[in-house]
């Protein structure tokens, strides 16, 4: 289901899952596939980790790396979840050929 609102997102953001909702910033974006496919990859982490531990590991994951680099943008480009959405949001087909707990891929240093 997608929502649009501009005052949900943080300043920046194009895009945000909470399943089963995307919200996304204005109108125009419903028919941009690369942000939707984004938002997508994200919905399928959920579903995988059922949610509670999704929010958890997200955010233990985004403290560690905001330590680590001391930077909040590079903090959150760095979370294995945004890696794996960013690093295949421009493939529409990815979910279809996607593996199980693909994210764990994408952890890294």
């Amino acid at each position: 289901m997608i929502l649009v609102s501009r005052f949900l997102l943080p300043k920046g953001y194009n895009g945000l899952t909470i399943f089963p909702f995307i919200i996304i910033k204005s109108k125009d974006l419903r028919f941009n596939k690369v942000v939707l496919n984004h938002e997508k990859i994200h919905l399928r982490q959920q579903t995988e980790l059922l949610l509670i531990p999704f929010y958890i590991w997200y955010l233990l994951e985004f403290i560690i790396r905001l330590i680590y680099y001391g930077n909040w943008h590079l903090a959150y480009h760095n979370i294995s979840f945004e890696r794996e959405a960013y690093g295949n949001e421009s493939n529409l087909d990815y979910l279809k050929q996607r593996g199980f707990w693909q994210f764990l891929n994408h952890l890294k240093k």
